[in-house]
Parts: structure tokens; sequence; C-alpha cells
């Protein structure tokens, strides 16, 4: 069965949240019983598509563009550890300069807040992002930290199926969420899923004041290891300063054989 790697999506993804069931993934959308139960079930459904694929790496070059079209570039590798109830990731900045040696720890959970901590090569310390801080921008860019995490579904609350749609030809469901946190700087979020292979193409986001604040758009799928679909492009727009930030993804490998060591907060630091 193809698979859609959910996680890497938000740096826009979604994480898997159930384990498979009897039904199919068909029948638990065809037999949801209200918008409500309809709306979890589909995004769960996207979610399961994603589980097995133990750890990723991939290298990215990110474009911010201010409202004036001018561009500033930077590269960056990014590495993913599967975890049973939420991922752990690692962002660190090749160039340029003044960012090179810059990483961004996040590790995610279902049921409490992520701990994230942030290294300044320029001060040799680390920071830790309080969870009342992660709906700041990331580097500048239009991502905020909370983007950056696994997206459990126990995040959300209040799926709501909000009919069939149309992205780029591809027939989708729009699926409305609420997140669960206090401290995050979104009212809700509108996911769009195709169809053909439950991947998220659209993801639309409302800001505290519930007006339209970011749209994220994914492209340029392609299958890996026979199973688990990758976007190679992503771009967040900001609606209300008309900024706009590319994530050009390229250079996947999958299961490296990383260890919770790799990911520890203590050896950030030490990350080149």
């Amino acid at each position: 069965m193809d698979r859609l790697h959910p996680r890497l999506l938000l740096f826009a993804g979604l994480a898997v949240a159930i384990s498979t069931s009897l039904a199919s993934p068909s029948d638990a959308i065809r037999n949801a019983g209200d918008p409500g139960a309809k709306g979890r079930a589909i995004i769960e459904t996207a979610e399961a598509h994603g589980s097995g694929f133990n750890d990723v790496r991939a290298e990215l070059k990110m474009i911010l563009r201010d409202s004036s079209g001018r561009e500033a570039v930077r590269r960056m590798r990014m590495r993913t550890l599967e975890k049973p109830r939420g991922d752990w990731s690692l962002i660190v900045f090749d160039e340029p300069k003044d960012v090179e040696g810059t990483a961004l720890l996040t590790h995610s959970y279902a049921t409490r807040p992520d701990e994230q901590w942030l290294y300044l090569p320029a001060l040799k310390r680390v920071k830790r992002i309080a969870s009342n801080n992660q709906s700041g921008p990331f580097m500048g860019s239009e991502f905020a930290y909370e983007d950056l995490s696994s997206q459990e579904v126990e995040k959300y609350t209040d799926y709501q199926y909000l009919g069939d749609d149309t992205v780029d030809d591809l027939g989708t469901w729009k699926v409305e969420r609420r997140p669960v946190s206090d401290n995050s700087g979104y009212t809700r979020q509108i996911v769009w899923i195709d169809k053909p292979h439950y991947r998220v193409q659209k993801v639309e986001f409302y800001d505290r004041k519930n007006a339209r604040l970011k749209t994220l758009t994914v492209d340029d799928y392609e299958l890996y290891l026979d199973e688990y679909w990758y976007p190679h492009t992503m771009t967040m727009k900001n609606h209300q300063t008309g900024k706009s930030t590319a994530l050009l993804w390229r250079e996947y490998a999958f299961r490296n054989g990383y260890t919770d060591r790799d990911f520890d907060r203590n050896g950030l630091k030490r990350v080149h």
C-alpha cells in the first residue's frame, strides 16, 4: 500500500495516530456517522499510511520572500526519528555563514507539550523554546516553531468534515481541526487531503482572531521505498504580510540507524 509520510508535513506533518484496523480505510470514512466522526476518520486514515519508516534524513533549501519579492536563501539539513507517540527531529543550518551551525531540536509528544531547544553558535548556548513561545516565527520564516513538530491527532479536537473539493485536479476531502493547546497561534486549521493517496495538498491556518493567516501548499510528491509519498516543495504564504517561505526538499535517505542519542539536547553543541 502506498503511504504518505505525514510527519514531515509540518514541517507540515501529520503523525501516525492509530494502528491499522480490520476495516479498510475507505470503510472507516464511509461508515462515519456525522461530520465530526468523518473528519477524524479521514485524518486518522491519512496518518495511518505513514508508519514504519524508522528514520529519515533530507537536505533542504529555504527561500524567504518579502512582500516585494526579494529573496534570501538558507540551506539546512533535517533528520527525523520515528517514535511511538510523537517523532523527534533535528534541523541544522549550513548556509549562510551568519546562521551556520544553528540547530533546532524537537521532541514531539501526543498528550503533553512538545519540547524544543535552539542552539545558537554565536552565543555557544542552548536555548529552550518555552511552550508559550512556540507560535513565534522560526528563523525569520513564515513557519512557526509549532509547525515544525509532528502533528499528533490528540493535539487537535473538534474535527469536522467540511465537504469534498479539488486541488490541482485531484479530488480531496476538506477537514477542519482545532488545536488543543492554549499556546497555539491558531484557532483552527483546514486541511485538504487527496483521495487517491491520502496526501496533504494544502493547509489553511487561522490566527487567534479567527482571520486567515497563512496557507501551506504541498507539491511534487515522489514515492519512496515503494510505499511512502514525500513532497519536494512546500510553500507557506502569509496573507496578512505578503511574505512567503518555500522549502525545497532533496536527497531523502531512509533507515539510517539513528537512535535517541542522535537527538540528545546535550549533543546540540557538537552537531555538524
